[in-house]
């Protein structure tokens, strides 16, 4: 194996595995030397190390050895640190004996902590349940159920709560893994005709923190035996920490009595993020960068632009202000408005929100129980009033129409009219609850 061999085998790789995990993930491997069968590569983290080996480490073992190196195995080592070696998983049709003891849970983020972790009204509750779990101490709700769409933060909560837990009670047994690697040990074990020692490695943790649980539904045998280790440790005041993409009634093809097992302890509903949450989340990402790259300037405005532009998930969010930092340190040049424009014109144009202001008013109409003509004309009362400043917030929020542009489809209203209504709505939204959650309802409406 060659650096040059190395090349064609990462070109195999991305038409593989696609363009986003290959930019992830092979992209920041650097071969470093092929010895005895053992190929080295430079990374930049542990994580991305393990997180290669486990994910996509057979793939590139095997493409190595369909271009002609004999390869055994991996080994990474983290910027110049002594490399380690994370030998490739037997193959399905392998005869050679897997040991469930030596089978580790997924590698734990060293990033995703409490301390870095953002709260605002969209996760405040999550946040509070979990940082009660992570506590420790007699076993409170079980099984503690986190769910939301993707980039919200359940991963986080999920690393932040093992994390604590080690720190805490070193001597616990903490297993955090994936519902597909449950499957994949328990379709092993099965294989291998091992599966007392499956059963005794899962019912013997103090406790087990599943990611993504959607993943085991429909898969019958797999749900078998989720729902007995389920029981043996809830019976054995174990503690249980899940986390999906929907809540326990929305998953289809999920047995009912673990349905309704997930369901006996608290549910937790992460919502989509807000404005003030989306700005949290910059701030303090910003701020880390600001360390990495000295000198580098932001101007003002930059951080507003981007929290309300970019609405999907705190994950696309993040990866647009790395590459942000990244290309204005690349180029030399201050990162400004035009600059953001520019770099991230493919996130912002697949962010664009497509909501319009027709749209808005009959939702903002059917929500408050009144009728669309009364909202849009003369009438002052406030029952019209009220619905018809939260519309032209939602309007100024959600699309991109102008002041003047939104005043006119609001019965021919002056922009300062509009400007008054934003503003009114802005300052009520911090102290009126009802409002704010008025505000959360339509716009996760409007944008689902």
């Amino acid at each position: 194996m060659t650096n040059e061999k190395w090349g064609r085998v990462r070109e195999t790789l991305r038409e593989a595995i696609g363009t986003s995990n290959f930019s992830n993930w092979i992209e920041p491997l650097v071969f470093s030397d092929f010895d005895d069968g053992i190929v080295t590569f430079t990374v930049p983290t542990s994580f991305i190390g393990n997180y290669v080996s486990q994910h996509f480490g057979d793939q590139i073992v095997y493409q190595m050895n369909q271009a002609g190196s004999q390869v055994k195995r991996l080994r990474f080592s983290v910027n110049g640190a002594a490399p380690r070696a994370i030998p490739a998983r037997p193959a399905a049709n392998s005869t050679e004996p897997v040991d469930n003891d030596k089978l580790p849970g997924s590698p734990l983020d060293s990033r995703f902590t409490f301390d870095t972790f953002v709260v605002g009204k969209p996760n405040e509750l999550a946040h509070a349940a979990a940082r009660r779990v992570a506590e420790g101490g007699p076993v409170t709700f079980n099984p503690l159920f986190l769910y939301g769409g993707v980039g919200l933060g359940k991963t986080h909560l999920m690393h932040a709560i093992a994390h604590e837990l080690q720190s805490r009670q070193p001597h616990l047994n903490v297993l955090y893994l994936s519902a597909e690697q449950f499957m994949y040990r328990f379709i092993t074990a099965l294989r291998e005709r091992k599966m007392m020692d499956f059963k005794q490695i899962f019912r013997s943790v103090d406790v087990l923190m599943v990611d993504d649980v959607q993943f085991i539904a429909g898969k019958d045998s797999t749900q078998e035996e989720f729902f007995h280790t389920f029981n043996v440790l809830v019976d054995g005041q174990k503690q249980i920490i899940i986390s999906a993409d929907r809540a326990p009634g929305e998953i289809k093809d999920l047995e009912d009595r673990i349905r309704s097992r997930l369901q006996c302890g608290l549910v937790v509903d992460l919502h989509p993020t807000d404005y003030e949450l989306r700005l949290g989340v910059l701030q303090t990402k910003a701020e880390l960068y600001r360390s990495q790259y000295p000198g580098l300037e932001m101007a003002d405005g930059v951080l507003e632009f981007l929290a309300h532009r970019i609405s999907t998930n705190v994950r696309v969010l993040e990866g647009a202000l790395t590459r942000l930092f990244a290309f204005a340190s690349l180029v030399g040049r201050e990162i400004t408005l035009e600059l953001t424009q520019d770099c991230l014109a493919d996130i912002l144009k697949a962010s664009d929100r497509k909501v319009t202001v027709e749209e808005i008013q009959r939702k903002v109409s059917e929500h408050f129980n009144i009728r669309l003509s009364d909202m849009i004309g003369p009438k002052r009362l406030r029952t019209y009033a009220r619905p018809r400043q939260i519309a032209m917030y939602l309007a100024k929020q959600l699309t991109s129409r102008s002041l003047p542009e939104i005043g006119r489809r609001f019965g021919g209203r002056d922009h300062t009219t509009v400007m008054h209504g934003v503003k009114r709505i802005e300052e009520l939204s911090m102290k009126d609850s009802q409002i704010a959650d008025d505000l959360e309802l339509l716009r996760r409406a409007l944008e689902a």
